[in-house]
């Protein structure tokens, strides 16, 4: 059972950083693709503002879609936590800590649940046990 727990986990939270990641670079979702995305961006000083839109949102569709599937678990969390604390530092730190609020909770918790499944592993049902 707990094999699946992680599974679950893991294929919740990589579908939700790629559908992230496709905002960015394709616009899908309800995103701004990465020429809108960039905008905002170098609007928090973050330049080249298209190249860090297409960074994160590389990171976050193939990052997410490899967590998903359990492929290279740690190194996904670590990469995918730092777009989380960037997003934090730039965006969210000065609303608070409450997400009505445009805080960082719910950034803290994606960070939390990653880095657990990265110390706990990614369970039997994962491409990593696979390998």
């Amino acid at each position: 059972m707990l094999s699946m727990g992680l599974l679950l986990i893991r294929v919740v939270i990589g579908v939700i950083f790629a559908a992230h990641g496709a905002q960015k670079l394709f616009g899908w979702f309800g995103g701004f693709g990465p020429k809108g995305t960039g905008g905002w961006m170098e609007s928090l000083g973050i330049k080249p503002g298209v190249a860090a839109a297409v960074a994160a949102g590389l990171v976050e569709l193939l990052g997410g879609l490899a967590f998903a599937a359990g492929l290279f678990t740690p190194i996904m969390a670590v990469l995918l936590s730092l777009t989380m604390v960037m997003a934090i530092v730039k965006v969210h730190a000065p609303n608070g800590f409450w997400n009505t609020a445009g805080g960082y909770e719910f950034n803290l918790i994606l960070i939390v649940v990653l880095i657990g499944i990265a110390l706990t592993g990614a369970g039997s049902y994962s491409l990593d046990a696979l390998l």
